[in-house]
């Protein structure tokens, strides 16, 4: 689970609703978009829990060896937004007291040094507010994790019996919806009242917050725009790819055509 190193076009893709969207409980207060809103005063959520919510995007693929892809920029361009806008908010609301990060297991400077590894854009942005004071939190659970990734890689595997299928799906959907419930219950246990937190998660999650929480949905200028990129170049993909096999169509039928046949040996 790397954004920073795994394409949008071959990473297994989840199924769970938007972050922000509707999900169907009456309990999952409302995210508020910030970046697209006026920014509520400071005051109002004094002696509340209060969660900026991140879109962790994954990083484009570079289309020439030469230098970065226009969607580099743009993917660029949102993290440096980003900081802007959780520095703002954080300094407006008394400070960023605890930092989680999907797919962390181990908080502290362990955690922080796994984000050097899988989440460049990540670590660098955590590693300034981490030395400020903040905490990182342990987000995760190594067992519901792993077991997610295996049940979607298994998944990718075309299957010839549709049980075996839906029974995977199933088990996944049991193992998604366990991986969540335990990453609200990370921040519930942790999250102390009047501080702010900082979640830093997939735009697919299913993570059901407190209900005491105030969650604020952060969405830079340049989050659509890099969606619309991921969007057109997953286009440009598909459409390479149809053409291709649509030349390779044409080729094998014009050479089963020109091909001349082979004569019968006479006796």
């Amino acid at each position: 689970m790397n954004p920073d190193q795994e394409s949008p076009a071959n990473r297994p893709q989840p199924t769970e609703p938007v972050a922000g969207a509707e999900t169907g409980d009456d309990t999952q207060p409302a995210a508020q978009e910030l970046g697209r809103v006026e920014r509520p005063p400071a005051e109002q959520f004094q002696g509340m829990r209060r969660l900026l919510l991140v879109p962790l995007m994954f990083a484009p693929p570079a289309e020439t060896e030469g230098g970065a892809s226009d969607g580099q920029a743009i993917y660029d361009r949102y993290w440096d937004q980003v900081r802007t806008q959780i520095d703002a908010l954080a300094s407006g609301l008394g400070g960023l007291h605890r930092i989680y990060h999907e797919s962390l297991v181990e908080g502290g400077q362990e955690g922080l040094d796994y984000l050097q590894m899988a989440y460049r854009h990540a670590h660098s942005f955590i590693q300034v507010r981490f030395q400020a004071g903040a905490t990182l939190e342990a987000t995760e659970s190594i067992d519901l994790i792993t077991e997610t990734l295996d049940l979607q890689r298994c998944l990718m595997i075309p299957f010839t019996n549709d049980q075996v299928a839906a029974r995977i799906q199933d088990w996944l959907a049991e193992s998604t919806r366990a991986r969540y419930e335990y990453i609200a219950g990370q921040i519930e246990q942790t999250l102390q009242p009047d501080e702010t937190g900082l979640l830093l998660i997939n735009e697919r999650h299913q993570v059901q917050f407190p209900s005491d929480l105030e969650v604020f949905y952060v969405a830079p200028p340049a989050l659509d725009e890099y969606r619309r990129w991921i969007q057109n170049w997953i286009a440009r993909q598909q459409q390479a790819e149809a053409e291709a096999m649509q030349a390779a169509a044409t080729t094998a039928a014009e050479d089963g055509i020109t091909e001349e046949p082979a004569e019968e040996t006479r006796e």
